[in-house]
């Protein structure tokens, strides 16, 4: 089957988050499975391709009054054909979507020009038979096969699946922005893009595709919940029918501690050495004493924002500090919460230390050197570090969420059974009485190798998830026949 995916980032080439390690490695094991994959991208400034290939040196794109010419470039990467949409006046920039001080003000126009392009490449070239789009950036495919391309023959319209990697980011702007991007003022309705006010284009992908999912079962349940739902529960209810979650998949290839080139040592089940010996190497990459080795030891690598949980731990942070365990954090985010971990690195420089910043290879390194991983999350879709900590025999201690509770099974002593330690109440009381608990298990060295054994014996690869992703795509093409 041909699918064309659709989204704004994808690594090796472009990234700012998870969407894109998805985006990057589903289409690879779809692949795998023998379908024909293509994946559009925008050309940034930071993508850097190796002689690629020109599909059109100048395509026709409307963006509401103004015409543009991009260029689609493309290459072929482990089966999979990349095509990118090449405009330097949208896309030649330092950032992917804005600056410190805020969004870049034309990201309506620079991806409905990347939506149109995608569309033109569908009609043109490539001819799916599914359309599988990502987060808002990529929401007006299906609002264009709706409206401004639904007088096209029906074979070129195929069925839409629109991923929701994050509800919170939703793509709103002023009225005025359909006009700019050449969309109908007809749109402007509670039943298609206005949203308070507002035009609201990851409205309109859940609106006018033919299936929603997102990327946890959890996830797919908790946002049709008002707390959860951010303004669009009641239209997730509304076409419940159609909404599923599928999780994410690792990367196995990248996350293995038996063949990681970051490591100060291999390890994996049934050969555990190695964890020591990555533990006291993380220990001296923040300058910690060595003692501290033998200390329980709490591995973050985050954004440090309250939808990550910073805030629950800026509640307890004297409780978690009164323990007898030593703490590492990898991230930024928040001023008051990199602030709040600064001064903890300052006021317990034996117990603590702190990197704000993002380091690759220093999140390799925590992965493998700590003993326990903390995702307190207020949400979370899917959430990966939980899974390559169990990987790593890194106990997660996460809050019941989305895809955090999907993937951990809380620890039960009496059986042996579970693979880290859950706490559903979003507070620092019951975080902390998590943190308790896995901080007990500890002291017994016996269950806690059963504890790690049990999370280092779980695959979530990539296989699972595409077969589940393919047999939609049938339904999908199916209904369309």
């Amino acid at each position: 089957m041909k699918i064309l995916m659709v989204a704004s980032e994808a690594v090796p080439f472009s990234k700012t988050g998870g969407l894109a390690d998805v985006v990057g490695a589903l289409p690879q094991a779809l692949s795998a499975l023998g379908h024909d994959l293509g994946v559009v991208l925008p050309l940034y400034r930071m993508t850097k391709l190796e002689n690629p290939a020109t599909v059109f040196d100048s395509l026709t794109v409307p963006v509401g009054p103004q015409v543009h010419f991009p260029a689609v470039r493309t290459l072929t990467r482990d089966g999979v054909k990349f095509y990118f949409v090449d405009s330097p006046v949208f896309f030649d920039r330092a950032a992917l979507y804005g600056t410190p001080a805020g969004d870049y003000p034309d990201n309506a126009e620079r991806f409905a020009l990347f939506c149109r392009g995608a569309v033109e490449i569908a009609q043109l070239h490539f001819r799916p038979y599914v359309f599988h789009c990502h987060d808002w950036q990529s929401a007006l495919v299906p609002v264009l096969l709706r409206s401004v391309y639904s007088r096209s023959p029906a074979a070129s319209r195929p069925p839409v699946l629109f991923t929701i990697h994050n509800l919170g980011y939703q793509g709103l702007f002023h009225p005025d922005v359909l006009s700019q991007i050449g969309l109908p003022a007809g749109l402007f309705t509670i039943d298609g893009l206005e949203f308070y006010g507002k035009v609201n284009l990851l409205k309109g992908g859940l609106v006018f595709s033919d299936a929603i999912n997102t990327v946890s079962r959890g996830y797919a349940r908790e946002i049709q919940t008002e707390e959860l739902g951010f303004g669009l529960d009641g239209l997730l209810r509304h076409r419940s029918a159609v909404v599923s979650g599928i999780l994410n998949g690792v990367d196995y290839a990248q996350w293995d501690p038996s063949t990681d080139k970051h490591l100060a040592a291999g390890f994996g089940p049934g050969r555990l050495a190695g964890k020591r010996q990555c533990k006291q190497d993380l220990l001296a990459a923040f300058k910690m004493p060595e003692a501290n080795a033998d200390r329980p030891l709490i591995g973050i690598v985050s954004r440090l924002t309250v939808q990550k949980g910073a805030d629950l731990i800026a509640q307890v942070a004297e409780e978690l500090m009164a323990e007898d365990l030593a703490l590492v954090v990898l991230g930024s985010g928040e001023k008051a919460y990199e602030e709040l971990m600064a001064s903890l690195a300052r006021r317990f420089p034996d117990k603590v230390g702190v990197r704000i910043a993002y380091d690759d290879a220093l999140a390799h390194k925590i992965e493998a050197g700590a003993d326990m991983f903390l995702m307190p999350s207020r949400y979370e879709p899917c959430g990966l570090n939980q899974i390559y900590s169990l990987k790593y025999g890194t106990v997660p201690v996460v809050r019941a969420t989305g895809g955090l509770d999907d993937t951990v099974e809380d620890f039960d002593p009496a059986t042996g059974a579970g693979t880290g330690f859950k706490f559903r109440e979003y507070t620092g009381e019951a975080m902390m009485e998590a943190i308790r608990r896995a901080l007990q298990a500890f002291q017994a060295p016996a269950q806690w190798k059963k504890l790690m054994a049990n999370g280092m014996a779980q695959d979530y690869s990539w296989g699972a998830s595409a077969a589940q992703y393919a047999r939609l795509y049938e339904s999908l093409a199916a209904g369309r026949g």
